[in-house]
């Protein structure tokens, strides 16, 4: 257990005071709970490897699953990166800032404690004001999410408390995040470029681009696993609730319904995410229902997955039941999350 300062800061006018107070104790070899806009990370300084490696230890996160490399200046990146290619350029003209992680062949300021040992580097710009002022007074900050390995992903302060208080020196609560679901990653040290995790950043604007198609896997849609992780979220359940969860795709609201009942009829309690257009469906079917948003707009989908998820340990159920999202745009994200997350994936002829 560690002492804890808590920060409680409002974005858009920020205290100069707080902020030189932090970013003091970050150089100094502190690790910082601070908002993107995506999720919350837990960084430190990429030139205090000690306070890199405690990282892994605040979350119990395997030492072979790279970080991320936040950065607040493109100058930044000639020194996180080496061999630059066109292709990362075109991006980070239009991207950046933004909820998009690039993996390159990293540079010498890049501890192996960073990016586990691997030639490679995922870096990104985030697009929080937080974010970019500490990483302006302190330099590139290595983070992953500020959550316990394998659970939900923290999307406010309260999230980061229950999590980081006592493991984390510095927690800043900036309040809730603005997309609720991380960042796209994509690998660029190789031709074609390859989707490694889908997230904020839809793969079609990136595909809009670059003028050429992304590789997507099995790995990246979230149904296997890498032997290697050379970004987060590639290896290791992740974004996991408690409570078991099982996720329906195919044959539509009704195959769930059906799903629902017969593990009720095993005398279980249940609790059910869905979209709201089906919301009544599950009313009086399920012992908890909670709608996520509408599957006409799946970035509200996204911004509410890990609040319903981390709910669900609260309901005090026995199983939850989650129906399938459409894939298109940041709803391929949605998904790999879900299956990520889900002990059990059942799948229904449509």
């Amino acid at each position: 257990m560690v002492l804890t300062k808590l920060f409680r800061l409002d974005a858009l006018h920020l205290d100069p005071r707080a902020v030189e107070e932090i970013c003091r104790d970050v150089l100094s070899g502190k690790l910082v709970v601070f908002p993107t806009e995506t999720v919350y990370g837990l960084g430190a300084s990429i030139y205090t490897p000690e306070a890199v490696r405690r990282i892994y230890t605040a979350k119990n996160r395997p030492m072979d699953n790279p970080l991320i490399i936040h950065i607040s200046r493109r100058e930044h990146l000639q020194e996180v990166a080496a061999h630059i290619p066109d292709t990362a350029w075109r991006i980070v003209e239009v991207a950046w800032p933004g909820p998009l992680t690039l993996v390159l062949k990293k540079g010498r300021a890049v501890p192996p404690e960073a990016s586990a040992g691997l030639p490679t580097a995922a870096i990104r710009m985030p697009a929080h004001p937080v974010a970019e002022k500490l990483i302006d007074c302190t330099g590139p900050v290595a983070a992953p999410s500020a959550n316990i390995s394998g659970r939900p992903s923290p999307t406010t302060g309260h999230h980061v408390l229950v999590d980081m208080f006592g493991r984390a020196d510095i927690i800043v609560d900036a309040g809730e995040t603005l997309f609720g679901i991380e960042s796209t990653i994509v690998d660029v040290s190789v031709e074609p470029p390859r989707l490694l995790r889908p997230g904020a950043m839809p793969i079609e604007r990136i595909t809009e681009i670059l003028g050429v198609e992304i590789v997507v896997t099995d790995t990246s849609r979230g149904y296997t696993e890498a032997e290697k992780a050379l970004a987060p979220g590639m290896k290791y359940r992740h974004y996991a609730p408690k409570t078991p969860l099982i996720l329906v795709e195919g044959s539509g609201p009704r195959g769930l319904v059906e799903v629902v009942e017969e593990i009720r009829r095993e005398g279980k309690r249940v609790a059910v995410i869905v979209s709201r257009e089906n919301l009544k469906l599950y009313q009086g079917v399920a012992d908890r229902v909670v709608a996520v948003g509408s599957i006409e707009n799946l970035f509200e989908v996204a911004k509410n997955l890990f609040i319903a998820l981390r709910e669900l340990d609260r309901f005090g159920v026995d199983v939850a039941v989650s129906e399938s999202f459409p894939e298109r745009g940041i709803g391929l994200a949605v998904m790999n999350r879900l299956r990520k997350a889900s002990t059990k994936i059942i799948r229904l002829n449509s």
